[in-house]
């Protein structure tokens, strides 16, 4: 479980394809991390397989490379990263779970002296559990959805979440790992069944 509050961004040093999985290996000193531990990548839950002096590898499997943007990722790129949350600790964002649930192609970018936002296609069989003023995570970000139009949804980014994550460097096409608010999904689905 995580917040969606991205704790650094990260280089990915290599990138290695074998025939059952792709390690990624990123460039990050948590010197208390250990393998077996979850760590969000992009906001996708990856368990550390191994730990250098200053590198974290995970294996991704093909389902996971399928299902997020994993799969386009070179050596050189950075990616958003998160340790998962401890009991006590503080809940900044959301419950997010790293299980994601879709890609959100970035179609439009607006900027202005105010504010920067981003316009995002969802897949149609997503929309539905997709709120005014709920939350989203993209690649790991907690975010607040500030529109809906159809399948399309918009987030408004600060400053801070500008210069803490990858989004400023993201170039319209990008498909961004979408996770759906939990407590969306959960109601919305308890109340389909109850249709039935």
């Amino acid at each position: 479980m995580f917040t969606g509050i991205v704790a650094q961004t990260v280089l990915v040093v290599s990138v290695a394809e074998t025939p059952m999985f792709r390690r990624l290996t990123l460039a990050c000193d948590w010197d208390d991390v250990s393998a077996g531990e979850s760590v969000a990548v992009n906001g996708v839950c990856l368990t550390v397989a191994e730990r250098g002096a200053k590198t974290l590898g995970f294996d991704v499997i093909l389902e996971t490379l399928q299902k997020t943007n994993l799969g386009l990722l070179e050596e050189g790129d950075f990616v958003n990263v998160e340790r998962s949350l401890r009991i006590g600790g503080r809940i900044d964002g959301h419950f997010v779970q790293g299980h994601i649930d879709g890609q959100a192609v970035l179609v439009e970018q607006r900027t202005d002296a105010r504010e920067w936002r981003m316009v995002l296609e969802c897949p149609a069989e997503l929309a539905k559990y997709l709120t005014p003023k709920g939350s989203v995570a993209l690649d790991g970000v907690s975010l607040t959805v500030a529109a809906i139009h159809g399948t399309q949804f918009e987030v408004a980014l600060i400053p801070t979440t500008l210069r803490m994550t990858t989004f400023e460097s993201r170039k319209v096409g990008w498909q961004f790992n979408l996770e759906i608010d939990i407590i969306s999904k959960t109601v919305v689905s308890y109340l389909e069944r109850q249709e039935k």
